[in-house]
């Protein structure tokens, strides 16, 4: 039984049940990244055609930035890309909770690839990577503090990273409920509250879907934006 709103979030009010609707999303996800990325088919069908725009978005993006100087980079950022799409609009399913509504998920992609980004740049070019800390101009007596200043920034980076979308999606769900609750209350009570309450769950419900797709292309932009500062060989 949930106590409040924000049970839904805690992963042992479900026990059991919790766990293996994670695993039957995850085993999914899993089978449809196979059956989309294998060449199997002699000509387009239509998941190539569902898929091929995302991915030339995303593409046209990392050819932006830095993103295609490392190697293997830019096809993680594209899968990761098309994964949250598909992780977000799981989470609308009814009784699912999105697995990025969950701090520990958010944080071990965005964590793990900014560290990669971050000790890419230091192996190729440690100078490079040290003198971007300090910007150019500055006066001498400022330099500690803005080296001070801009190491604080970049070490948030992936932080406030993972935060944004695992908080946005959570206050997603968290109006659905509310006007759910909201609606099934003025059913009882009012025609007329229960009919604006239902045109408003219904234009939420598809402003949520497109939250869910804006979304995973933040997370994704900023993770190529981040590759901006990477050093170059010499």
């Amino acid at each position: 039984m949930l106590m409040d709103i924000f049970s839904s979030f805690d992963s042992y009010e479900f026990n059991s049940i919790y766990f293996l609707s994670n695993n039957i999303i995850l085993s999914t996800m899993i089978i449809l990244f196979l059956a989309m990325f294998t060449s199997c088919w002699l000509s387009n069908n239509r998941m190539n055609s569902l898929i091929l725009p995302p991915l030339n978005l995303m593409f046209n993006q990392l050819s932006r930035t830095k993103s295609f100087l490392i190697k293997g980079y830019d096809v993680i950022i594209s899968s990761l890309f098309l994964m949250l799409i598909m992780v977000n609009l799981m989470g609308m399913i009814p009784f699912v909770m999105s697995i990025s509504t969950h701090l520990i998920f958010t944080l071990s992609l965005g964590l793990t690839l900014w560290v990669s980004v971050i000790l890419s740049s230091i192996t190729l070019n440690k100078k490079e990577f040290i003198a971007k800390l300090l910007p150019d101009g500055a006066p001498d007596w400022l330099n500690p503090f803005l080296v001070l200043i801009e190491t604080v920034s970049i070490t948030v980076r992936p932080l406030t990273l993972s935060f944004r979308l695992a908080a946005n999606m959570s206050a997603g769900h968290i109006v659905l409920g509310l006007l759910g609750t909201y609606l099934s209350v003025a059913l009882s009570t009012s025609m007329t509250a229960s009919l604006i309450l239902l045109l408003i769950s219904s234009g939420y419900i598809l402003f949520e879907f497109a939250i869910c797709m804006i979304q995973a292309y933040i997370f994704c932009l900023l993770l190529s934006l981040y590759t901006d500062d990477h050093s170059s060989n010499h």
